[in-house]
């Protein structure tokens, strides 16, 4: 069996040892806090999808998307998420409409967070990637 390629994304932004994190104002995920993403619209590539949803949701511009890893998200495994993670970004927030709250936050302190299943480990892996840059 073909694995499926992914059909959303989302990025581990970091500045100087924290990484944004969004409180979502609507289903799926209302009131937990994870990262900026969402779904690949027809005709794009998942690093254009991680690109547009960061300038949607955040209003940030990002560059040089790293891979972290691939997950299945949902109950049903509807969705395949690709997350990324980049230190090369620019703009200032301007949080959308689906957004109820956005943080800069040391990941050590993510346990004390209502977040996203396993955001830590997450979170951790997109840390380790950026470490070996």
């Amino acid at each position: 069996m073909t694995e499926q390629p992914p059909n959303a994304a989302s990025v581990a932004i970091v500045r100087e040892g924290k990484v944004l994190l969004i409180k979502r104002a609507y289903a799926p995920y209302q009131h937990l806090w994870t990262l900026p993403g969402g779904r690949l619209e027809p005709g794009e590539s998942i690093e254009q999808c991680a690109m547009r949803e960061i300038a949607e949701e955040v209003g940030l511009v990002i560059r040089n998307p790293r891979p972290v890893l691939v997950q299945p998200l949902g109950r049903d495994g509807t969705y395949r998420l690709a997350v990324f993670t980049t230190r090369d970004f620019s703009g200032q927030i301007r949080a959308s409409d689906e957004i109820a709250d956005h943080l800069w936050m040391d990941p050590a302190a993510l346990p004390a967070l209502r977040t996203t299943s396993r955001l830590d480990d997450v979170v951790a892996r997109a840390f380790a990637v950026l470490a070996q840059s």
